[in-house]
């Protein structure tokens, strides 16, 4: 991606060094107090207590267990998280100067997902793994697009991973520096989802009310029941935590009403803004003369074994291949913008089930090593399983082309 500044993208991690230093030295100074969020060595004990090298290995934690309510929490993070990623495919498309993701491109994304959330529940990771909003928003701070630097900063993250004097020094950065970061990056990624209602009619009283309401309602629902959280009552622990969680996710309240409304609301496809986004994507994948515009589809191909892919007709039918033909069955149409962290409300909801809940502070201090490495272990085993039930859901859905076929009731 093309840039005026060729040192544009040092600027972020500058910033984030110049700001961690300046905190250094105020709290070597003094100008802080002792318990300053600010403060450099609020976390310092952990460089002493990590160990040189870890390596995390699969069931670190123990066999996972089965919870039929920590299933249905992550299934609901997991719904949560296929409407995310689709917004984050095409957000990332629209700053990287991409087409507009194919259908196949979608499926094999949220497919690959799976595999990740598979792999992260095996090796007892806290959460699923997702596409992460924060990650396209670096993208329009740094304005650097490239997949071969994200495939070399994962190998990176893979070879600091068993360092634990390393991952210990990033956890002395003030939370302070970190809140400035995460504001910076969820503004743009605010900013390029709203960007989608450029295409729709914003004189149509109808769209108006759908935007205003979706956006509203995502936000204050969720903030209702984090307020009354005992609300939910309909005689099932499983049931209960189900829409529990799904109450809680602001994506999942706000894209449902604006799914509703879209689709029961009378309007045409121009005051919808179907025609001008069909358009748009047509004049990227055309536009062969720009250079910052990729302009063909096989920038969705995969790095490997497309000759063979192409050469067999049988790919098209399967979803997640780069040759897909969902003309075959149904009519490839606009995706809808999403947002992120889908896995934090199902998780804080799974731990504040009764089973779950943190022992007295009394029996806290009481406990012995082992007592207190089990009272955390157990708790991530819980989540293990789920997760990894949850994610082979998501690769079947994937593997049947649903997420596809629901595209033509999305709008921009």
């Amino acid at each position: 991606m093309a840039q005026d500044n060729p040192a544009f993208e040092l600027q972020v991690l500058l910033t984030i060094i110049t700001a961690w230093v300046f905190c250094a030295i105020l709290t070597v100074a003094g100008a802080l107090g002792p318990t300053n969020a600010a403060r450099t060595d609020l976390h310092v004990q952990t460089m002493y207590s990590s160990p040189w090298i870890r390596f995390p290995y699969p069931g670190q934690w123990g066999l996972p267990t089965v919870s039929i309510g920590a299933v249905f929490g992550i299934f609901a993070g997991i719904l949560a998280s296929i409407v995310e990623s689709v917004g984050d495919y095409n957000a990332c498309a629209r700053l990287a100067c991409a087409p507009h993701p194919p259908t196949s491109a979608i499926n094999r994304g949220i497919f690959a997902e799976g595999i990740s959330c598979i792999l992260s529940g095996i090796w007892g990771s806290g959460g699923g793994l997702t596409s992460y909003s924060e990650n396209i928003g670096a993208i329009g701070v740094t304005k650097v697009a490239s997949r071969r630097i994200i495939q070399c900063g994962a190998i990176t993250m893979m070879l600091f991973a068993v360092l634990g004097k390393f991952g210990a020094l990033f956890n002395t950065i003030p939370e302070p520096i970190i809140g400035g970061i995460f504001c910076v990056m969820f503004a743009i990624v605010t900013g390029v989802g709203l960007s989608n209602v450029q295409f729709i009619d914003l004189q149509s009283s109808r769209n108006i009310l759908i935007l205003g309401l979706s956006l509203f309602m995502g936000i204050t629902i969720p903030k209702w029941f984090k307020g009354h959280p005992n609300t939910i009552d309909v005689g099932n622990d499983a049931a209960n935590q189900l829409i529990t969680v799904l109450l809680n996710t602001s994506v999942f309240i706000g894209g449902l009403i604006a799914f509703v409304l879209d689709n029961s609301i009378p309007g045409t496809d121009e005051e919808r803004g179907l025609i001008k986004w069909r358009e748009q994507g047509l004049v990227h994948n055309m536009n062969e003369g720009d250079q910052l515009t990729l302009s063909s589809p096989s920038a969705y191909d995969l790095p490997f074994g497309m000759n063979v892919i192409k050469r067999y007709n049988i790919f098209k039918y399967i979803p997640i291949s780069p040759t897909y033909d969902q003309n075959i069955f149904f009519v490839k149409l606009p995706i809808i913008q999403g947002s992120s962290s889908a896995f934090l409300a199902p998780i804080f909801a799974i731990l504040s089930l009764p089973q779950w809940k943190c022992p007295s502070e009394e029996k806290m201090l009481s406990a012995t090593e082992e007592e207190l490495q089990e009272i955390w272990q157990i708790r991530m085993r819980e989540k293990q399983n789920a997760i990894i039930l949850t994610s082979i859901f998501e690769m079947v859905i994937e593997l049947t082309g649903v997420i596809g076929v629901m595209l033509q009731w999305l709008t921009p």
